[in-house]
């Protein structure tokens, strides 16, 4: 009986112990690795990809979203820039007014500034604009989609197609693209005077003329 006691009371410890150990395990959990493992990722998520996920824009104009980025996002060196691509099932009309409401309402202001687009673009195109917001630019060119691209180079008597695609029967292209450049607005140059403009102008300077002054004569050696 005394040896079967003494044997429980060790079962008993043991357990103790493990619980004590399991609880030691989830405060450390709790308290240092989740704490570490969400600062990894808010660091590593941009932050204007977070707000541009956050404009609220429904799901039709928000399809196979792929995001690039590039530069630091503290500017050390070169100032990040950040580009996504959307594709939408409405046309970019439908498209376009539905970004605009979604960037007003988000805070964004219409920027009007030259070399928005850069190159001009038809109305039957697709639509560009521009806005402003704190530290930041964004440009929002919504198109037609790339299968229309398509349809268009395939028309091209000219272009070289393969035989496949030149005897298949064109499919039903609807929807748009949606190209969303956003950079910070100390790298922006638009809108901005063109140092260059400001410096005064600097010409050659002239080769000295000599005159007839008899200080430039030679003087007559001694006989």
């Amino acid at each position: 009986m005394r040896g079967a006691g003494n044997e429980l009371r060790e079962k008993l410890r043991t357990q103790r112990r493990l619980r004590m150990v399991t609880l030691v395990s989830l405060a450390v959990v709790v308290l240092v690795v989740m704490p570490v493992l969400f600062g990894l990722r808010s660091a590593s998520k941009d932050p204007v990809f977070g707000s541009l996920d956050s404009l609220g824009v429904p799901a039709w104009a928000a399809q196979d979203v792929h995001d690039n980025g590039s530069g630091s996002r503290w500017c050390f060196l070169d100032c990040r820039f950040r580009e996504r691509i959307a594709q939408s099932s409405k046309s970019f009309q439908d498209t376009t007014a539905t970004y605009t409401t979604a960037l007003q309402a988000a805070g964004w202001k219409s920027w009007k500034v030259s070399e928005c687009p850069e190159t001009p673009i038809t109305k039957d195109q697709g639509t560009y604009t521009c806005w402003k917001r704190d530290e930041f630019t964004l440009d929002l060119w919504v198109r037609q989609p790339e299968c229309a691209v398509d349809q268009v180079a395939a028309q091209d008597p000219t272009a070289q197609l393969p035989s496949s695609a030149a005897t298949a029967e064109p499919k039903k292209c609807e929807g748009s693209t949606v190209s969303i450049h956003v950079q910070n607005a100390i790298t922006d140059t638009r809108g901005k005077p063109d140092p260059q403009r400001g410096k005064p102008l600097v010409g050659e300077t002239p080769d000295p003329v000599l005159s007839n002054d008899p200080l430039l004569e030679p003087t007559p050696a001694a006989s």
